[in-house]
């Protein structure tokens, strides 16, 4: 059997930083849907404490941007050596695209947050889930 070659811990990184982006981005619009409202940490009209819903946005998005990018990266470097099964390949694809499909439908309806608060908490949540699944996909490189 010949041995297979792994891929470059670079190219890896990159699909693992982005499949966590556009998963963290998924989990912002699925939770936007559902009332978690990203912004309203800059809410200057309430003088109590930060919504629970903001906080559980934030963590929410960090925590899936990570494991979004730890994951990937383990299973690319797991499948690049033929270690996992064709059916398991199959079923996690599955899955992706399946919350996916959830996110782009949730984006689809119409929004009741004003678009410029939008742009802004759209862009919050994208650099939250970039930094965060670059160092789940950095942290699954140096482990592997």
């Amino acid at each position: 059997m010949p041995k297979t070659t792994p891929f470059p811990s670079r190219i890896i990184l990159g699909a693992a930083a982005i499949s966590g982006v556009l998963l963290a981005l998924a989990v912002h619009m699925l939770g936007a849907r559902f009332g978690l409202d990203l912004g309203g940490l800059w809410r200057s009209d309430a003088g109590t404490l930060m919504p629970a819903g903001s906080a559980l946005a934030w963590w929410l998005i960090a925590t899936v941007g990570f494991c979004g990018g730890y994951f990937t990266a383990s299973l690319m470097h797991s499948a690049a050596s033929g270690q996992i099964p064709q059916r398991m390949q199959h079923f996690l694809i599955a899955i992706g695209v399946l919350v996916l499909v959830g996110a782009g439908q949730a984006a689809s309806g119409p929004s009741s947050v004003p678009t410029f608060a939008g742009l802004l908490t759209g862009l919050a949540a994208l650099g939250l889930g970039a930094v965060m699944a670059f160092c789940g996909a950095h942290f699954a490189l140096r482990k592997a």
